[in-house]
């Protein structure tokens, strides 16, 4: 494996588990678990939003929530592992 695709491999593990991240945050300040009001958690929510956001709102854009549940983080996780698939793929 190329230590340019091992890279990219890598980068995409980290940016599913932000994904993974950003979804435990929004159920922890949705059932009130964490309070969004507190000014660190505020940072902290914004910044992982800002992350995911680019990859998520244009997934968004194409599947509607489904009965009040939204499942573009499950459709990215997805799609980053079909990349992270056809990288190893490519690498052998």
């Amino acid at each position: 494996m190329t230590p340019l695709i091992g890279l990219l491999i890598w980068a995409l593990d980290v940016y599913i588990w932000i994904i993974v991240i950003a979804v435990i945050i929004s159920w922890m300040v949705a059932l009130d678990v964490l309070n969004a009001r507190n000014k660190w958690v505020y940072k902290f929510c914004t910044a992982i939003n800002a992350i995911t956001n680019p990859v998520i709102l244009k997934i968004r854009k194409h599947v509607p929530p489904i009965g009040g549940m939204d499942f573009s983080p499950v459709i990215a996780i997805f799609g980053l592992m079909i990349i992270q698939a056809l990288l190893r793929g490519l690498a052998y």
